[in-house]
């Protein structure tokens, strides 16, 4: 039996396979609400065969978005635009569907990917990018705007905010964002965190407002709802966060209520050295399975069925994750459960693609027509 396409549970969510959809920023959204290219956008993903999907990045305040295409989720009219598009998918597809919740700090205000990606100055129509310190993403940008405490009280209300409006919506489960340089990771790394309060200096200090965060919004998740963080557990740079500290700080997680661990890495540091290669990020999986017992999703450079297997079957990581990968590819699972002999979950109008020699695939599936 195929490892790859066995059930798992991350808290109280069971998943009937171990692959993910990992978030994918569309930069597509108006004004923070999410529209029609979303719909068909996570149509595609929904009825895949994946054992979860995990949407985009979801600003929890409108200047937390990283670029003025990405979705939101920090007002009545982007909670009633996602909930509409969550809806529709749903109508179609059975798979289980969470929420990553995000403030992008000194990266916000950027152009979108393919209008060059940097950093937009507010008097060119952008906005004023915060961070825990005064020091820019590059050294040739404009530094952020440092968070005083009431502006690190107004960030966490606007996860709690945005933790409520995901319930409303109906998610099964929510993702904090604490990776890719954005603001909770920023927090994390000497890199980016050069305060002198007890908000920076020693590890305890620069854990303290993403655990802050954590609390607050486990304190308003019900327990029927998985709550976990995407973690960059290193920052690949001299001086950087590194694995040692992300297992001190999962093991602090794991005991305040944390479900799963999503992993990742870098995007503090524009002198980040990233050794790039198939599989580049599993072994950081590994270190954070081992070092904490949490369930972790492994993702980077995943795109070989066999491989995928191998990282489950050799117990590497609990589940694997696609992104650009599922993005070219949107029938991967199906791809990789004939490949390994395993059945997948596919919406009744498919079944007849299902090819001649693969009468199992879809499980119980039967056709007829005239």
């Amino acid at each position: 039996m195929s490892q790859l396409f066995t059930p798992t549970k991350i808290g109280p969510l069971t998943l009937p396979n171990r692959i993910v959809i990992a978030p994918m920023c569309q930069y597509s959204a108006e004004d923070g609400c999410m529209n029609d290219w979303h719909l068909i956008h996570l149509g595609h993903m929904a009825l895949s065969g994946a054992g979860l999907l995990i949407i985009e990045a979801s600003a929890v305040e409108e200047i937390g978005r990283i670029t003025y295409g990405c979705v939101g989720l920090y007002s009545d009219q982007t909670e009633a635009a996602m909930k509409k598009t969550i809806d529709s998918v749903r109508h179609y597809a059975s798979m289980p569907i969470m929420i990553q919740l995000a403030h992008s700090g000194r990266k916000g205000s950027s152009a979108r990917p393919w209008e060059g990606g940097q950093l937009i100055a507010k008097n060119e129509g952008g906005w004023q990018p915060v961070g825990p310190s005064a020091t820019p993403h590059l050294p040739t940008e404009a530094p952020p705007l440092a968070l005083d405490k009431a502006g690190l009280v107004r960030i966490r209300e606007a996860f709690v905010d945005a933790a409520k409006r995901s319930v409303r919506i109906g998610f099964d489960g929510i993702q904090l964002h604490c990776a890719h340089g954005y603001l909770l990771h920023q927090f994390l790394s000497p890199i980016a965190n050069q305060r002198t309060d007890e908000y920076g200096g020693s590890l305890a200090n620069r854990m303290r407002f993403p655990l802050e965060v954590f609390d607050a919004v486990r304190a308003v998740t019900p327990s029927t709802i998985s709550l976990g963080i995407r973690l960059s557990v290193t920052d690949w740079a001299e001086g950087g966060w590194t694995p040692e500290e992300s297992v001190e700080f999962c093991n602090i997680l794991k005991a305040r209520g944390c479900d799963f661990i999503d992993i990742s890495s870098a995007g503090v540091s524009f002198q980040q050295k990233i050794p790039l290669g198939p599989k580049y990020q599993v072994p950081l999986a590994t270190i954070i399975k081992k070092g904490t017992g949490l369930p972790t999703i492994a993702v980077g450079l995943i795109t070989d069925a066999k491989e995928a297997e191998e990282i489950i079957a050799n117990g590497e990581a609990d589940m694997v994750a696609l992104a650009r990968g599922i993005m070219y590819d949107a029938r991967w699972p199906w791809h990789a459960a004939a490949e390994l002999g395993a059945t997948v979950q596919a919406p009744k109008q498919y079944w007849r693609s299902q090819p001649r020699g693969l009468t199992t695939l879809f499980g119980d599936a039967k056709t007829g027509g005239r």
